[in-house]
């Protein structure tokens, strides 16, 4: 006797089912392949060490990935994705509360500092950063990718800092564009200090001094 179809209405549980463990364990995956990376780089990085770390089958990191340089890829995007959603979130918590474009940068910054006070441990590190340390181990695409995250941070701030200056006069001339990258700059160089002196406060502390810097900026008391 041919075997009998599922109810119409089990089928989608089933599936939903497959998907959810499926990206569970891609998620594992990056998890794993993002501390292996930070900590060791991406040439240090095997497939078998993260099959062995996540407890799957060589067949099963495959079946998720096509390679190691699309596990670079799909890590970096999934990266990218979460800092995006974290200055969008401050933003918007920022925009809400304040009007004023120069008090509503200088809210993101101060909440901006909070977040990362919060964190319980050191930053685990930018792969934005381990990216262009390595840069000759990932193809093309990941390089381009990298790139246009950069780009992205500094029209992000760069954005911010031309409304300010369409309601307000710097005290004194300003390069822009210089001090959108500084805040870009003082994220990843704070990174690397905190971990180096072990001082899990630091980028908080450097938030908040570029924030003084801006306030200076603009003469803000």
């Amino acid at each position: 006797m041919a075997e009998q179809p599922l109810p119409a209405e089990t089928v989608p549980a089933v599936e939903s089912g497959a998907r959810s463990k499926g990206e569970r364990t891609r998620e594992r995956i990056l998890d794993a392949a993002y501390e292996a990376i930070i900590r060791k780089g991406f040439a240090g990085t095997s497939i078998d060490e993260l099959v062995e770390a996540t407890g799957i089958t060589k067949s099963g990191f495959f079946y998720h990935f096509r390679d190691k340089g699309d596990l670079a890829r799909q890590l970096l995007i999934r990266f990218l994705a979460e800092d995006e959603d974290v200055m969008d979130s401050l933003r918007a918590r920022a925009e809400k509360l304040v009007d004023d474009p120069l008090q509503r940068f200088l809210l993101f910054l101060n909440l901006y500092a909070e977040t990362v006070d919060e964190m319980e441990a050191l930053h685990p590190g930018c792969l934005v950063a381990a990216i262009v340390y390595q840069e000759q181990v990932f193809d093309t695409e990941v390089r381009r990718l990298n790139s246009e995250a950069v780009m992205r941070w500094r029209e992000r701030f760069l954005a911010w800092l031309e409304a300010i200056d369409a309601k307000y006069e710097p005290v004194t001339p300003i390069d822009r564009l210089a001090l959108a990258d500084a805040l870009s700059a003082i994220v990843e160089g704070s990174i690397v200090l905190a971990k180096a002196l072990d001082e899990p406060n630091l980028l908080g502390r450097q938030l908040r001094l570029f924030r003084d810097m801006v306030k200076t900026t603009y003469g803000v008391a």
